[in-house]
């Protein structure tokens, strides 16, 4: 069985997803087998085919094994709403044990899989489950992405005191500058660095929209990350 990677963040839209598809492309750069799953997603676009996330989709895409998509993505679901309120509509609870044999399937076939949580750490997946028990049955050294911009010092420090009460390995944590107009922001990736006392695996400059068609973002992010050893 593969090794992998469980991506977590400080909040939602704070770049998993991007920096996920970093790590896919930096490990099949290094010639290894990898896959992406994102177990749970909600604000999923009817198709012809079914309920697709686009993160899931960037996902499954960026696999150099071949998957279902239901493979990538066992629970989609519609609204874009909470996962544990989108459950409870549907009527389709998110079982972990499930989650936990599908990955296993996943890992079977790669040298790495890389999971993409939903949301940040203590999202509720259900009435007493969140996004950590899953990250806890998968096993995975998890990767912590943080937004770099106003409030991200208290946010980050609050969500790796909660992944480190797990007990959890943790890889790393990634900063993505997502606000161009940001003051100090050298300043404030330094404090997280000594605060949390975790590998800083990479910085992700500000991705303006408008840098054209020629800018690969996903190869911009894994061209500046940087996995220990020990977690390869």
């Amino acid at each position: 069985m593969g090794g992998g990677f469980f991506v977590t963040g400080t909040d939602t839209s704070v770049g998993k997803t991007l920096v996920s598809l970093g790590l896919m492309r930096l490990l099949r750069q290094q010639g290894h087998s990898v896959a992406g799953m994102k177990p749970v997603a909600s604000g999923c676009e009817v198709t012809p085919a079914g309920l697709r996330n686009p993160d899931a989709l960037a996902l499954h895409a960026w696999a150099n094994v071949i998957l279902s998509y239901e493979q990538v993505n066992p629970y989609a679901y519609e609204a874009p709403v909470a996962p544990h309120v989108a459950a409870a509509e549907t009527g389709q609870p998110v079982n972990i044990s499930e989650l936990t044999r599908q990955y296993r399937q996943i890992a079977a076939l790669a040298d790495y899989v890389i999971v993409e949580g939903a949301g940040g750490w203590n999202v509720p997946l259900g009435d007493e489950t969140d996004v950590s028990d899953l990250a806890k049955a998968l096993g995975l050294p998890v990767v912590l992405v943080v937004a770099v911009r106003l409030g991200c010092l208290n946010h980050a420090i609050l969500t790796w005191e909660a992944i480190r009460a797990t007990g959890m390995p943790c890889a790393g944590w990634v900063a993505n500058c997502m606000d161009n107009e940001m003051l100090r922001t050298e300043e404030n990736v330094a404090c997280l660095t000594a605060r949390l006392g975790i590998p800083l695996l990479g910085t992700i400059p500000y991705l303006d929209e408008r840098l054209g068609e020629d800018v690969d973002p996903i190869e911009r992010v894994a061209n500046g990350l940087a996995l220990h050893p020990q977690f390869l």
